[in-house]
């Protein structure tokens, strides 16, 4: 069921693939982003979102990220309180992108 708040990885992979204008989100720290990463996903800790808010487009898909999803999904809950009503939680996070989208990204 499509609850327009998740986003499975099979979808935004169709996307990316289309050139739809997407701007993937990766809410995890720094560390983690040096272990895996998607290709050209933008690097915003969690904990930076409230005073990075202008970095990011508001007239433009988000996707957000993190390692499983729980984090991306508080991080998009807040993004829509704060007025980014186009922004989606990716479901199972890099973690379900590893295993169903790219193999060679490593799982932690």
């Amino acid at each position: 069921m499509d609850d327009g708040f998740d986003i499975e990885v099979t979808d935004l992979k169709a996307m990316l693939d289309a050139g739809d204008p997407v701007t993937v989100l990766d809410v995890r720290t720094p560390m983690e982003n040096d272990i895996a990463r998607i290709e050209g996903a933008v690097l915003l800790p969690m904990q930076e979102l409230p005073s990075r808010l202008a970095e990011l487009p508001k007239d433009r898909l988000i996707v957000a990220h993190c390692h499983h999803g729980g984090r991306s999904a508080r991080a998009v809950a807040f993004l829509r309180s704060q007025g980014f009503d186009n922004t989606r939680n990716l479901a199972g996070g890099i973690d379900a992108w590893s295993a169903e989208i790219d193999p060679s990204i490593p799982q932690y």
